[in-house]
């Protein structure tokens, strides 16, 4: 079985393709600049390496096409034609009330759209993605995976707002939550690196890219996350603001003379460390190399990032009582030594001691680390997230009759013998040349035990 899995973004469509079979990845990769000049795909298999083809894409159709196509290319593809795909799952940030993975019928669709204000830097993205992917194939089950699945689990102390009761009973004022799939899948493998069951197991788990939550897992269920109605609340991100005063946004209407939608543009588009560094600079490698030349703006928006982040950690290890692992993972949670390391800075009195030099070593998307101290109380992981696995699995316990809710289900990699072998090459070529990356790694391919 051949599962196709898509992550659409307003200019992007990222990819992977699994044999549930065989148990591998087969292929992964991505359409950038769709809409945009310049459009192209990089497109990763084991053991070749990556392709990149320049077309242009005006829309997702194209896109997707374009994925297609390269998917059973004669020379680059993985698939013989188009007609293997047994399915295909789409990655949706804000699922509103649904509660676990759905397929994506008319009636699915439609409330997707009811909700898309509601993430609007993804939903409409995703249901475009949705439209398209089923134009090209209609004659295969598409499934929508939901990121707020995960986070149903809160009790209402941690989801409900001190608003008006009639808010939430009529209008769902509620938190929700993001990047749920991502914690599911990085908390259950900090269970499997501490050698613990799931469910015995406290997890914070810090998911930093351009959107960036922080997430108090205990014993394996969702119990606080810091995103909130939408992915606009909790942490100071590329380009959304986080936490602020809610009365900002009131003060600054009346002075400019401001639109709600225009203000909720600002806190989504126009903030975070893109407005703290003059409006220059989102990505955060580029923040770190000019702070690394002096630049006061762009240290300035290192420190608020890592300080919202230690704040997060610090609440909800009183809220958990008992942590056994800080997980970092995504874009910057991954290859970000310097924001991980100023995030948990200071907390050694709380049993968490971070190793310098393995936090310095640990860049890498194809192997979990580990980067705390010897004597550390708190394991501080690094663990690439792999969102896609989660997906696929639901899909196919879907068309099976097997699947439920995450709580009574039970994913292929929370055994202690999974792995990625797609990563487990990938990293046996990128140890070669970064040989340095074994001193923080941990469950390395088996060939490097040698």
């Amino acid at each position: 079985m051949i599962i196709l899995f898509l992550n659409c973004g307003s200019s992007s469509v990222k990819y992977s393709v699994y044999d549930w079979d065989k148990k591998r990845s087969l292929a992964a990769g991505g359409v950038e600049r769709i809409g945009i000049a310049g459009s192209f795909i990089t497109h990763e298999r084991p053991g070749k390496a990556a392709y990149e083809l320049q077309q242009d894409c005006k829309d997702h159709k194209d896109a997707i096409n374009l994925v297609i196509s390269t998917l059973t290319h004669q020379e680059h593809g993985v698939i013989e034609n188009i007609n293997m795909i047994s399915a295909v799952g789409h990655r949706i940030v804000h699922g509103g009330k649904f509660t676990k993975s759905v397929e994506a019928t008319p009636e699915v669709i439609a409330e997707l759209k009811n909700i898309s204000d509601l993430a609007p830097l993804h939903n409409p993205a995703h249901i475009m993605g949705i439209e398209a992917a089923k134009s090209i194939l209609p004659n295969v089950m598409h499934v929508c995976v939901m990121d707020t699945a995960f986070h149903q689990t809160m009790p209402a102390f941690s989801y409900m707002y001190a608003l008006p009761r009639e808010w939430y009973t009529n209008y769902s004022m509620r938190r929700f939550g993001a990047h749920g799939t991502s914690v599911m899948y990085c908390s259950r493998r900090a269970a499997v690196l501490l050698g613990k069951n799931v469910e015995d197991t406290n997890t914070i788990i810090c998911h930093i890219g351009n959107g960036a939550s922080c997430t108090a897992v205990k014993n394996g269920q969702c119990y606080d996350t810091s995103m909130g109605l939408t992915p606009l609340e909790g942490l100071v991100m590329g380009t959304r603001s986080g936490d602020i005063d809610p009365s900002i946004c009131f003060h600054m209407m009346k002075k400019l003379n401001m639109s709600p939608d225009e203000m909720y543009r600002i806190l989504n588009r126009e903030s975070g460390v893109k407005a703290i560094t003059g409006g220059r600079f989102a990505d955060r490698r580029d923040i770190e190399i000019n702070a690394q030349k002096g630049d006061e703006l762009c240290k300035l928006a290192i420190a608020m990032e890592s300080y919202r982040i230690k704040k997060y950690i610090g609440s909800y290890m009183a809220a958990l009582g008992r942590v056994d692992a800080i997980v970092f993972t995504a874009g910057v949670g991954e290859r970000g030594p310097g924001i991980r390391g100023k995030s948990v800075e200071g907390l050694e009195n709380y049993g968490i001691v971070l190793d310098p030099q393995k936090n310095k070593d640990a860049v890498t998307k194809n192997a979990e680390s580990c980067i705390s101290a010897d004597n550390s109380k708190v394991k501080i992981f690094v663990v690439p997230t792999d969102e896609e696995i989660v997906g696929v699995q639901d899909i196919v316990a879907i068309q099976a009759g097997t699947y439920d809710v995450y709580t009574k289900f039970h994913y292929i990699f929370q055994d202690p013998e999974y792995r990625n072998a797609l990563r487990d090459e990938a990293f046996l070529e990128e140890v070669k040349k970064k040989p340095f990356l074994l001193n923080a790694a941990v469950n390395i391919p088996q060939e490097l035990k040698k």
